[in-house]
């Protein structure tokens, strides 16, 4: 065997290993859900049905800090990413954010910007906040962003275009922008139409559509 074939086999063996271990690791959870009556095979069952019921999630919210695997860790993390995990999930999961070193968990700290997408709502604000603007988290604060599109809170709209300002999370501020529909944006939009990136131009392009229309509309809401 070449020494390529030899890294290939190797690299096989590690990742058979690595699925092993977090086989291992989900079973005392698998066996607390079914003992509890959720009818599941394995955690990933809820990635696929994409849902939680009542009697998991608590479940799910309490091994979230206990388990140490990371592929556990994250799937855990992807069965909260669902509207009824709110609220109970969303300080537990910003704490786990804020706990995560990067440089071993970024994708489980992206899992989690994620999932706080789905389920933060302005009771977030303040911590959400703090952490989309702390660049030691990188690029995992891609979705933190997206979740300020759920935000209501007057600071929202300046936080947004400031972040327009930061390469990293740029992209994700104008999707945030979009969902919140506010038209004083449109000029800190406008530049991105000719962005280097093609997937920010396209974000750019669908926010000013976005934001142009409610401009629009404007008025005749004004005239009623």
């Amino acid at each position: 065997m070449c020494p390529h074939q030899e890294r290939l086999a190797d690299l096989e063996m590690q990742r058979l290993e690595a699925v092993e271990r977090s086989k291992l690791a989900a079973l005392p959870i698998e066996i607390e859900l079914r003992l509890a009556g959720v009818a599941i095979r394995s955690i990933s069952d809820f990635l696929r049905d994409a849902v939680a019921s009542d009697i998991a999630i608590p479940i799910l919210l309490k091994w979230l800090p206990i388990a140490d695997d990371p592929a556990v860790k994250e799937t855990i993390v992807r069965a909260l990413s669902i509207p009824s995990a709110r609220p109970a999930a969303t300080r537990p999961l910003i704490q786990q954010f804020r706990k995560l070193p990067l440089a071993e968990n970024e994708g489980i700290k992206w899992a989690i910007g994620n999932a706080l997408s789905v389920i933060a709502d302005d009771s977030a604000f303040d911590a959400i906040r703090d952490l989309v603007q702390d660049r030691q988290h990188g690029r995992a604060r891609e979705m933190l962003t997206v979740a300020l599109g759920n935000m209501r809170n007057p600071e929202t709209v300046n936080l947004l275009i400031r972040l327009l300002e930061d390469d990293q999370v740029a992209g994700h501020a104008l999707i945030a922008i979009r969902k919140l529909g506010q038209p004083e944006a449109i000029a800190h939009v406008r530049p991105f139409l000719v962005h280097e990136k093609m997937w920010v131009r396209k974000e750019a392009k669908k926010t000013m559509n976005k934001l142009t229309k409610v401009l629009e509309r404007a008025p005749s809401k004004r005239a009623h």
